[in-house]
This record gives C-alpha cells, sequence and structure tokens, in this order.
C-alpha cells in the first residue's frame, strides 16, 4: 500500500536537534502542548497526525502495522532529516517507535516511550471497539476508548481539560481510528525490542488502567540498556496530567 501522506508541523529553532513525537490513537498532535514550552527551547519538534486524525487522509482499504510504519517513513525522507530523537506516547505512538527502531535503525539517535508497551493488552476489545468505531461512530465508543486515560481527580481538578481532549477524540475520523487499531493490536513486537540499540527511555503512569506499570516494566526490560521511570499521580495520558515531571524526564533523556 502506498504510505499516505501525514499532517505534520515543526516548532523550536530551526538548527536544533529534531525530536518526534508519535500521538496515541484518537487525539491529534494538540496532545503535545504541554510538553511544546520546554521542548522547543532546545529542539525542533516534530508533530505528526495519524491516518484519520486532523488532516491525514484515511484511504479505504485494509491497513498493517508496516503500513503505517512506512507512512512516518516516507515523511522523514521527504524532509530529509539525519538521525532523530523519538518519543512514542500510548499503543499507537509506542507500536510505531519501536517499528522504527527496529526497521530503520539508522534513523534514531534516541527512544523515550509514553505509556506504550509490546503488545496490546485485551487486543480482542480494542477489535470490538475498533468495529463499533466504524459503524456506529467516534462518539459511540468515547466513554470506552476514553476511560483510563486521566485520574479521577484530575478529571475533577481539571474538567475543561478532559472536556477538550474527550471532544478531539470524538472528532477523529471513524475509520481512520479504526485502521489504526486493527493495524496495531493484532501485533506482537516482543522478539523486536531486544533489537533496539538506542538508548530507550519507559515512562509508565502509576494509576495507568489500560496499561498498567507492569507492561512498561515488560517493555524496558526488554529493550538492552533501557531505563524504566513511574510517574505518580498519573494515569495513560501522563504527559498532560503530570506535564512537569514527564518533561524533566524528556529533556534528561533525549538531550547528548
Amino acid at each position: 500500500m502506498t504510505a499516505v501522506p501525514l499532517q505534520h508541523r515543526f516548532d523550536g529553532p530551526p538548527d536544533g536537534p529534531v525530536v518526534l513525537l508519535l500521538p496515541p490513537f484518537g487525539v491529534k498532535w494538540t496532545v503535545w502542548e504541554p510538553q511544546m514550552p520546554e521542548l522547543t527551547r532546545c529542539m525542533r519538534v516534530l508533530r505528526i497526525n495519524h491516518r484519520g486524525h486532523g488532516a491525514t487522509p484515511a484511504p479505504p482499504g485494509g491497513v498493517g502495522l508496516d503500513d503505517l510504519g512506512r507512512d512516518v517513513s516516507r515523511l522523514l525522507d521527504v524532509l530529509d532529516l539525519g538521525p532523530i530523537r523519538v518519543v512514542g506516547a500510548g499503543m499507537g505512538g509506542a507500536s510505531l517507535a519501536t517499528w522504527l527502531a527496529v526497521n530503520a535503525p539508522e534513523r534514531l539517535r534516541r527512544l523515550a516511550y509514553l505509556s506504550g508497551a509490546a503488545r496490546v493488552p485485551r487486543a480482542g476489545e480494542w477489535l470490538r471497539t475498533a468495529a463499533r468505531a466504524r459503524t456506529e461512530g467516534m462518539a459511540a465508543v468515547r466513554g470506552e476508548a476514553t476511560l483510563s486515560w486521566f485520574t479521577p481527580g484530575f478529571a475533577e481538578e481539571r474538567p475543561d481539560v478532559v472536556q477538550r481532549v474527550g471532544e478531539e477524540f470524538t472528532g477523529v475520523d471513524p475509520a481512520g481510528f479504526a485502521d489504526c487499531w486493527e493495524a496495531v493490536a493484532p501485533a506482537d513486537q516482543f522478539p523486536w525490542i531486544a533489537r533496539i540499540r538506542v538508548p530507550a527511555l519507559v515512562v509508565a503512569g502509576a494509576h495507568d488502567a489500560q496499561l498498567p506499570p507492569g507492561y512498561g516494566r515488560r517493555l524496558a526490560a526488554g529493550i538492552p540498556g533501557a531505563r524504566f521511570e513511574l510517574v505518580r499521580g498519573a494515569a495513560h495520558i501522563a504527559g498532560v496530567e503530570r506535564p512537569e515531571r514527564v518533561n524533566e524526564l524528556l529533556l534528561d533523556h533525549l538531550a547528548d
């Protein structure tokens, strides 16, 4: 399948080291806004939107993980970038970050995961959610898909943020969302991760019900030399809920 042109944007100093931010499925590049003030001080930040998210098209037809990986790889070809840093969030961003690290290792300088894993837990449930989104729309699956994104305390303290992220979720193209999950849910990347050779950081939210910290620990244990960090007081989208700690960890890891 032909690679899809990904909607993308750069922020930060043009001569800074490039860091690519890969968001979770169901949200757009705006999920990274809490990281932008810190990262753009010294880095050239590249953000993308997945198929069916934002202005990135979602062509009809079956999609596999290799197709999503080639979308990103093709973009890096077009932009003619040297080795970069890559941060993948959620199963969507994490799966593509691992794909790049294994299939295009020459492209990576450093690697970081936020709430990632090497295999989707309860894959059947996500495939059913994808099927419902395709037939009933994003609003029909909003509750089940986003329930574990934030802790109850954060939802009570910042209902505006939770509402905004939820509205962004319902604005995603259902076919694109379903395509992405159907590509990633069946994949098992555990046999791959031992081949990763760049410095890697794995960050997990202590209260992440979607990907409990054990999944991050196993991901880090399988990557040679990887470092694991637990962010307390955070659920699945730790970068929004606890940006200060996440930014501190990312800056420390991504710098040479």
